[in-house]
Order: C-alpha cells, then structure tokens, then sequence
C-alpha cells in the first residue's frame, strides 16, 4: 500500500486541510481525519441551510511515512480512551494513523460509553461490536505534503437522504446490538451482586 485514496465530506472544498483545526481530544487526536470508503464518506454527509455539501478526494502516498495501523482491541481503545479524556497523545511520532472509527462517533448509542457507567472493559465490548469502518488521519506537516488534493464534488440532497437512510438502519442494528451486550452486562453484574 503506497498510496491510497481517500475521501472527506463537509461543506467546504479543502484543498489544504488544516492538521490543527481537529479537537486535540478526538479519538485519534488532533489532525484530519479522512476514510478510504467511498460510500461510508458519503454517510457522513449533512445537510446545512444555505450551505452545500462536498465529498472531497484526496490522494496519499504513505511511502517515507512513518503509519501506525490500529486493530479493533484493546490497544486501539486504550489510545482512543486517552485522548478522549484529554491526556497527551502517546503517538507525537507517527505521521498517520490508521484505525477503527469507534461506533459510538457514528451511531447514537445515548452517550453509554462515555457515561462512566461502564467500567473500560464493557466500553470496548460495545465498540468492538457491530460495522468496522476505519479512519485515516493526517498527524503531520509531512504527512500533509503526501496528501494530494484531486477534486470536490458537490452533493445532491436526494443522493445525501438516501445515503443517511442507509445510516438509520445500520444504527438501528447496531442499537439491538448495544441493547443484547448491555443485557448481558446486566445479568453479569447482577450475578456478581448475588453471590
């Protein structure tokens, strides 16, 4: 893999994405974040009054870079958790990373994993269940200078509706998914309880 295409929607044509412009305390930490799955990128797409909505492409050549790829694991969850919950980020020298995008970011699961209900074992047993779909984001200056920008193509709402709706469905899976998993989280606490 020395190159790939990736792709971001949003409401501006960016030519020269911004690294900085990201939460510092986004699951990968700050950078811009892009999906190499075409499709998925045009999920994320919204709508916005007066406003139009693009699907940015980009190509990357990773060669010289120096990439860190995360599985869906503990690993994964530990780094996502940290920076979710404003720590340093523990990967200043990589200058792209690549892994799973959490479900939660994508679906709405009533903030649960987030809650402090669950302790981080039950927060990765939820993440770990359902659709993988993965990120790539853009840590560096260097890593900016491999990406190219190659065009920006303004999207229609009905082509925006029918891709969202595809969305709703998946999160209304992924939610009977959740609600089986916390069941039996339940029961396991509830067991603990008892004895």
């Amino acid at each position: 893999m020395k190159t790939m295409q990736l792709y971001h929607t949003g409401f501006d044509v960016i030519e020269k994405p911004d690294i900085h412009f990201g939460r510092a305390n986004a699951d990968f930490a700050q950078g811009f974040y892009l999906s190499d799955n075409r499709e998925f990128s045009m999920r994320r797409a919204r709508e916005r009054k007066g406003k139009t909505t693009y699907l940015n492409e980009y190509k990357l050549d990773v060669s010289g870079l120096k990439v860190k790829h995360f599985e869906r694991n503990e690993k994964w969850f530990s780094y996502l958790y940290r920076n979710r919950n404003g720590y340093r980020d523990t990967l200043p020298a990589y200058d792209v990373i690549i892994g799973p995008i959490a479900n939660d970011t994508i679906y709405d699961i009533w903030g649960i994993t987030t809650s402090g209900l669950l302790s981080k074992q039950q927060a990765l047993a939820i993440l770990t269940i359902g659709p993988l779909y993965e990120q790539i984001v853009i840590k560096t200056e260097k890593a900016l200078s491999h990406l190219r920008f190659v065009r920006a193509t303004a999207l229609e709402h009905a082509d925006i509706a029918a891709h969202r709706a595809v969305v709703a469905e998946e999160e209304s899976a992924y939610r009977e998914l959740v609600s089986e998993k916390l069941g039996a989280i339940a029961d396991i606490l509830e067991k603990r309880n008892d004895d």
